[in-house]
């Protein structure tokens, strides 16, 4: 029940299963996430990746439908124990949407008002700056932080986002395809910062690409379906072994694009 407070591993999913009413998005799944590495989360659409992402910060509880049963351990805890409060749950594992999604307010508040809600009682012109450098952004806005966010370009949205939910200083974030709606540059600027946020921060993605898996992840957790459209994990393990020598003859044939 601890190994999640012991160093190496920042979550733990046991034996996790997702439903939406009747219908089982993901059978019996189990990860390690390992602290400050990235872990992508591959495999055909409807395969549930993008529900067990959602998992680790209990936002499928958002989902009337949705029920979880299994474990999610963070910090020695699980998560879905009754007693757990799911939004300090959100708090200490942030999330990074597919489609940039920035409050309507200016850049400045996009960052204070989001610390502001969750307790923030520091300096907040410092913390604004701080995130948006941690972004890769501040250099960027600093002369237009009263502008609004939607004024700024789509991969600039991202970025700032991204700096929203680092301000309140989570221990994950969870990226569901943050880079899917981005050009090439866009795209490849989002994949530098996330190799640099984990000098802080434990990242798990959700993506289509897989030379991006390639790319930016330390692991790879390849799901994909079976004839009852259940999501079940087909493989897990360190990404350059995957995607070298998979052990599994479906990996395959979905990393050298047969199917999916």
């Amino acid at each position: 029940m601890n190994n999640a407070s012991n160093g190496k591993y920042a979550a733990e999913a046991h034996d996790l299963n997702i439903y939406y009413g009747s219908f089982q998005a993901a059978r019996d799944i189990n990860l390690l996430i390992e602290r400050q590495k990235i872990t992508a989360l591959i495999g055909p659409s409807g395969c549930g990746k993008s529900t067990v992402l959602r998992a680790f910060n209990r936002m499928n509880d958002l989902i009337p439908s949705a029920r979880t049963t299994g474990d999610v351990h963070f910090h020695g805890k699980n998560i879905y124990d009754r007693d757990v409060d799911a939004v300090e749950v959100r708090r200490r594992v942030g999330m990074v949407f597919q489609k940039p999604n920035p409050f309507p307010k200016s850049i400045y508040e996009n960052i204070a008002w989001g610390a502001r809600v969750n307790g923030f009682k520091g300096n907040v012109d410092d913390l604004v700056e701080e995130s948006l450098r941690g972004a890769a952004l501040w250099d960027e806005v600093k002369d237009k932080l009263r502008q609004s966010g939607y004024s700024l370009s789509g991969g600039q949205q991202q970025r700032l986002c991204i700096a929203r939910a680092i301000a309140i200083k989570p221990d994950i974030i969870l990226m569901d395809e943050p880079c899917s709606a981005l050009d090439p540059i866009a795209t490849l600027r989002i994949e530098e910062l996330m190799k640099a946020l984990t000098r802080q921060y434990t990242i798990i993605i959700v993506t289509h690409n897989m030379q991006q898996a390639a790319r930016v992840s330390d692991y790879t957790a390849f799901f994909t379906v079976k004839d009852d459209r259940t999501g079940y994990l087909e493989e897990f393990g360190a990404t350059k072994e995957m995607f070298t020598s998979p052990q599994s003859q479906v990996t395959e044939d979905y990393i050298t694009g047969r199917f999916g």
